[in-house]
């Protein structure tokens, strides 16, 4: 953990740029901080507020007049370009007065500390929201519609995995967003115990009443698989890499984030999986 900078004093009147905001954090984090009176600016590429990792154009737009921002780059702070792309949305955010910045950030990726470093350097006021994998990945991401068929196909092996639900990381979010005393920090996420995959599929079938099987995948069966589906190879082969990394034994422990920032205990997967409108 790095040490506390000086902070300023933000209102929740503030206007704040939400990136990626129609995706799973992002729409998370626009609802509760309109929820908590921040004006809020929700940075797409089809909406109202245009923004764009891929066109940095958009980036200085979408600043101005904005006191704060969450920060989600996509694809992934460890992806090719990102680190530059951190340098200089932030070399931007401070040109326009942006002082308050929070950067989701992976749990456990030594490439995304980089792009950390990179957005730091703009002298920011920086918290970085380090999160374990996604509860949310198996109903409303790519996995989702696999689960959905009865099949979990990932290349996680037996490795266990504390899983986030992302209503508790937006949470998480918005507080360092509107509260002051985050400045400088980086707080790890995960949920409140760890399950192996095998396991997490279980908990769905439970909760869904229907048959969920987990099937472990080698890093190049599941790069051909993505493939399959559409992803340019290089890609595939990228991300595939990037899970069986990350999925490696390194991130199988759970930390007190959720808990230091919000008071309160993260929630269970059982909780996340029973919440699901699984037959929807």
């Amino acid at each position: 953990m790095t040490t506390q900078t000086n902070t300023h004093h933000f209102p929740t009147t503030q206007t704040v740029l939400v990136t990626s905001a129609t995706g799973k954090t992002g729409r998370r984090v626009a609802e509760r901080l309109a929820a908590r009176g921040a004006t809020v600016r929700a940075g797409s590429r089809t909406g109202t507020t245009r923004f764009d990792w891929e066109n940095s154009e958009t980036w200085a737009p979408a600043l101005r007049g904005a006191e704060a921002a969450y920060v989600n780059y996509h694809p992934d702070l460890a992806a090719p370009g990102a680190v530059e792309a951190m340098r200089t949305f932030g070399e931007l955010a401070v040109a326009h007065g942006v002082r308050r910045l929070t950067l989701l950030s992976g749990r456990g990726e030594p490439e995304a500390v980089r792009s950390e470093e990179a957005l730091r350097a703009s002298g920011a006021e920086l918290t970085v929201v380090r999160a374990a994998f996604f509860a949310q990945n198996f109903s409303e991401g790519a996995l989702a519609e696999g689960v959905a068929a009865g099949t979990l196909a990932f290349p996680a092996g037996e490795t266990p995995e504390p899983f986030i639900d992302v209503d508790d990381l937006a949470d998480v979010v918005v507080e360092t967003l509107v509260q002051d005393g985050h400045a400088g920090l980086v707080h790890e996420v995960t949920g409140p115990r760890l399950l192996t995959f095998a396991e997490a599929a279980a908990e769905m079938s439970r909760a869904s009443g229907r048959e969920v099987t987990y099937v472990p995948m080698d890093e190049d069966a599941y790069a051909a698989l993505l493939a399959e589906f559409g992803l340019p190879e290089p890609e595939a082969r990228w991300l595939s890499s990037l899970f069986t990394m990350l999925l490696d034994g390194h991130n199988a422990s759970v930390t007190d984030g959720v808990k230091r920032v919000l008071g309160r205990d993260p929630r269970d997967f059982t909780a996340f999986a029973a919440g699901v409108a699984w037959h929807a």
